[in-house]
């Protein structure tokens, strides 16, 4: 699971970093920002999973739950740039791909609480 929230939130910075290369400076700054906090926040919740392994996790859902929800609200933004409004150029495409991660991880997350939870009640009853 940590390596999960590792790759995860490094994918986060990647997408910060390439949208520095593919986007106009001022929309390159504030992804980048976003992406950094974010994206660092979820590796603050990896490292912060080797002395309290289930806080972390949950910590790092939570972020995740955040930034998928805010990736969302950016939805109308792709359906612009796939009906053909390249005012932003390709700084959608990099959301939704935040937002996939972000979803990705949340998924991933809520499994190995459920797992856990199977675990504990399947212990408890030996």
């Amino acid at each position: 699971m940590r390596f999960s929230i590792f790759l995860y939130g490094i994918s986060i910075l990647g997408l910060g970093v390439l949208a520095v290369f593919l986007l106009e400076r001022k929309d390159s700054l504030g992804f980048l920002v976003g992406a950094m906090q974010l994206g660092g926040g979820i590796i603050i919740c990896g490292l912060f999973s080797f002395r309290m392994f289930w806080h972390g996790v949950i910590g790092a859902g939570i972020l995740a739950l955040l930034g998928a929800a805010r990736g969302l609200g950016n939805a109308p933004g792709l359906f612009k740039l796939l009906t053909g409004d390249t005012a932003h150029g390709p700084m959608p495409l990099l959301e939704m791909g935040s937002t996939v991660i972000c979803l990705l991880l949340f998924f991933k997350v809520i499994r190995a609480l459920y797992q856990e939870r199977l675990r504990r009640m399947l212990e408890s009853e030996e």
